[in-house]
């Protein structure tokens, strides 16, 4: 059990069924009143982010979050299929648990699995990955000003803004969490 007087960014907490990660909090004691705890937390199973106030002395279970990497190996339509490579297990996931955490992630490379009492409640994939570009429209030689954009496609499937010098068949670094283009490799 942890008290709301010993929060700190980063730790995780069971709250209502759910598990939340606090991102921020705040020590408050108006001139007047008990003092609170101010806290804005993620909801980890569902994204959302939630304010809430607590007092010092209340308690809540500490969530303990572990962190397996598992290997991505094909998805069938339904079914997203992993591999634990210590014990060579596999693991399907529908995609409702996926989100659209898969889009820059190719098969056969590394993610992370969020685990909570043995179930997995989310994906962490790599925070950027080089993928090639399989289609793209060419850039016109003059189009150059104020950092213009195109729409390319990469061998995931998903599409990324580049800039117009970038063609067919380059290998890209991009961000996981954005989706932005960080440069050729």
């Amino acid at each position: 059990m942890i008290s709301a007087s010993e929060f700190k960014n980063g730790i995780t907490v069971e709250i209502d069924g759910g598990i939340f990660i606090i991102t921020d909090f705040q020590h408050v004691k108006p001139g007047k009143g008990a003092a609170f705890v101010r806290t804005t937390m993620k909801n980890l199973e569902t994204g959302s982010t939630v304010e809430r106030t607590f007092r010092p002395s209340e308690k809540m279970p500490k969530a303990h979050i572990d962190r397996r990497d598992l290997q991505y190996l094909y998805s069938d339509g339904e079914l997203f299929h992993f591999m634990d490579n210590e014990n060579f297990e596999q693991i399907g996931l529908n995609a409702d648990d996926i989100g659209d955490k898969l889009t820059f992630v190719k098969e056969n490379e590394t993610v992370q699995v969020l685990m909570h009492n043995g179930r997995i409640f989310g994906i962490e994939p790599p925070l950027f990955v080089e993928l090639a570009i399989t289609e793209t429209e060419p850039g016109f030689k003059g189009d150059t000003a104020q950092g213009a954009t195109k729409p390319a496609t990469v061998e995931t499937g998903a599409t990324v803004k580049v800039p117009l010098f970038v063609g067919v068949g380059e290998v890209i670094k991009i961000d996981t969490r954005t989706g932005e283009y960080l440069g050729r490799v």
